[in-house]
């Protein structure tokens, strides 16, 4: 009669929230694992790494897996970064029910972070003491890959009272030391993560909405100059004579706009270059100077510190730069007596 039971409030239990229920059920029996057996210790002397099993393929299902990271000496703190290839199964309602990874301070049990999912990678982490427990949970349901893996560093507590630059967050950096940190990206998108790794797919989008202006300067007044074509010119005169050429500027000194950082931070224009074969005896000095200047546009990303507002205010724009279209010598006379 018992079993009966249970088979019709089986059938009375729509079949989603029978896997629901058993779900949390065994969930519940691995959020709490405490048990020393289940814990690893790791004495941590240097830089290392843990992962789970398999990493960066799919892990196991039905798995639980407790590290307790050990520095010896005990002045130091431990960091924790997240690898960037991360997966676990996606979470429901926003919570991380069923497979998670899990940072907790040993010292009075706080819960750091619970993360799960791939549409972001966790942040970084770091110990309260010399010690921090990270713990991995697996269902028997819908495993995923990469998993994830973490990076271990030692910290000294100093290092952290008075940040340096690189442990600060961009936005709080100093220009000069943000400008030199965004001439290592090669796309928006790397810039965009890097400025906020928190919001940056909702800032990618941002920057790109469409807006009344659907074609920017930079693509109407970029088709109609006339650039030089340098391949139809003699080889001598490619090299010696005076013509326009491809120079490297920078942004911000050419725009002399100490107050803002561009990306890229430096375009190539053309400009007037080369030796003159001009002087004569009343030529004092000879100069390759432009005879036909255009005013060009550029698309850029640009980023400017908010007034009284933390953080930067991120927009595309166009920036008007000179461009030499001919050039001639020009001789100084020499008008002395």
């Amino acid at each position: 009669m018992e079993n009966s039971q249970k088979i019709q409030l089986k059938k009375c239990i729509p079949e989603k929230l029978q896997t629901t229920l058993l779900r949390e059920a065994l969930l519940g029996d691995r959020a709490s694992v405490q048990d020393p057996h289940h814990e690893k210790i790791i004495t941590v002397t240097t830089n290392g790494s843990i992962h789970s099993p398999k990493f960066p393929h799919t892990y196991p299902r039905n798995t639980v897996l407790v590290w307790r990271l050990v520095a010896l000496d005990e002045n130091v703190w431990i960091q924790l970064t997240f690898d960037e290839r991360f997966g676990l199964e996606d979470p429901e309602d926003d919570i991380c029910k069923y497979d998670f990874v899990e940072v907790e301070e040993p010292s009075d049990g706080t819960v750091l972070g619970r993360w799960c999912g791939s549409s972001t990678v966790p942040s970084r982490q770091i110990s309260k003491g010399n010690q921090i427990r990270i713990r991995f949970v697996s269902d028997e349901y819908f495993p995923s890959e990469p998993g994830f893996c973490i990076h271990y560093t030692l910290l000294m507590p100093h290092h952290t009272e008075a940040p340096s630059p690189s442990l600060l967050p961009p936005s709080a950096l100093p220009l000069d030391v943000l400008n030199n940190a965004v001439a290592g990206f090669s796309t928006v998108e790397d810039l965009i993560r890097y400025l906020e790794p928190e919001r940056w797919q909702l800032d990618l989008e941002d920057l790109y909405r469409p807006t009344w202006q659907l074609l920017g300067k930079a693509y109407i007044h970029g088709r109609k100059s006339r650039v030089v074509d340098l391949n139809l010119l003699k080889e001598e005169a490619r090299l010696y004579s005076c013509t326009p050429r491809n120079f490297s500027v920078l942004l911000r000194e050419e725009l002399k706009r100490t107050d803002t950082i561009f990306w890229p931070l430096c375009l190539l224009v053309k400009r007037c270059g080369g030796n003159c074969a001009c002087c004569q005896q009343s030529c004092n000095e000879c100069q390759c100077v432009p005879t036909k200047v255009t005013k060009k546009y550029h698309e850029v990303l640009q980023l400017k510190p908010r007034i009284g507002v933390r953080g930067l205010h991120k927009s595309l724009t166009d920036v008007p730069l000179e461009h030499h279209e001919e050039c001639d010598c020009v001789c100084k006379r020499n008008t002395e007596g």
